[in-house]
């Protein structure tokens, strides 16, 4: 009898490590980054990554995929639709073809200014719009910023709207991105991010449109010495979570998630705004011209006619973004 109860012992001393040992074993969930490893973005993903697995004590943890390693906004928008990746940081323009309301987020000239833009994404109308993507699959989770995009090309100085016609400006998969290129009588020509250094090399394209950082890091610079600093837009960056794979885990962890999402914000606009001004000086020293944009009075009144084209939905929300203080 005692033998029988040694071995009881014996094989409950080497099951219960085992079993304690299967279950503290993490959720793991992968979050794919457009963007290469240290990039304002990535290090707002690293930030947000590292509020889950401390506030979680380990139990779920944030795998960053930078440098489109598991694939390009698009195609990643839609694997995180049905589940194949867990989470994403992407740019609202290819998201807003999935959810058209967010391309109230993308009218040109829609904010006074980066505070007001903040203002509302902070606010009420930003919870709304992240709420607004669970019927498309998506739990909005957060906003990163996206900073001020602008023209810039490799054929000559753009100073006024009227430089930029005829011009193949690369655009994001968007439909209103293309809109407002068309606007300027410049020719839209939508591709994928890691193409447009090329395309600018062969000349494919004359230019593109983006924030200092990207034009930057992406080195675009290199191929597109005229940066013209008429920032049409302010859109800000999003990240979104599979309705699928979050779905599986209790209310207490999406909130958890949800709120390390939220509170990486101010970490990752510290990133955003030293990297800009890093990008700034290397473009600036490397004989870009940057020309800059001090009155923009015609470039707003040339885009005016795209405000009239939007759904009363669209256009409703855009009163509501311009009324708040």
């Amino acid at each position: 009898m005692k033998r029988m109860h040694k071995a009881a012992l014996i094989l409950m001393l080497i099951l219960v490590p085992a079993m304690l040992f299967a279950q503290a074993k993490p959720i793991v969930l992968r979050l794919a980054e457009t963007h290469p490893k240290g990039y304002p973005t990535e290090l707002g993903d690293e930030e947000f990554a590292r509020l889950v697995k401390e506030r979680s004590g380990g139990r779920i943890v944030i795998e960053v995929y930078p440098g489109s390693q598991l694939g390009e906004e698009k195609a990643v928008i839609e694997q995180v639709q049905f589940g194949a990746i867990d989470l994403t940081r992407v740019s609202i323009s290819p998201l807003a073809s999935f959810v058209p309301k967010l391309n109230a987020f993308q009218m040109p000239y829609l904010y006074r200014d980066s505070d007001h833009m903040w203002k509302v994404l902070k606010g009420d109308i930003g919870k709304e719009l992240l709420a607004s993507l669970e019927p498309f699959g998506f739990i909005g989770l957060g906003w990163f910023d996206g900073g001020a995009r602008s023209f810039y090309n490799s054929k000559k100085p753009v100073r006024t709207p009227a430089d930029l016609k005829g011009l193949k400006i690369r655009v994001q998969e968007s439909e209103l991105m293309m809109g407002l290129v068309r606007a300027f009588g410049a020719v839209p020509t939508p591709m994928p991010y890691g193409e447009v250094y090329s395309g600018l090399q062969t000349g494919v394209i004359d230019g593109a449109e983006n924030n200092p950082p990207s034009y930057f890091s992406a080195s675009h610079y290199e191929v597109a010495k005229y940066y013209t600093l008429d920032e049409h837009t302010m859109v800000p960056e999003i990240i979104i979570g599979s309705k699928i794979s979050l779905g599986r885990l209790s209310k207490a962890d999406q909130d958890l998630i949800k709120q390390a999402a939220f509170d990486a914000i101010d970490y990752q606009r510290a990133q955003w705004a030293a990297y800009v001004k890093l990008s700034m000086d290397k473009v600036i020293a490397a004989g870009c011209t940057i020309i800059p944009v001090p009155d923009k009075t015609e470039w707003i009144k040339t885009v005016q006619p795209m405000y009239k084209t939007q759904s009363k939905e669209i256009q409703d929300l855009i009163a509501r973004i311009q009324a708040v203080k």
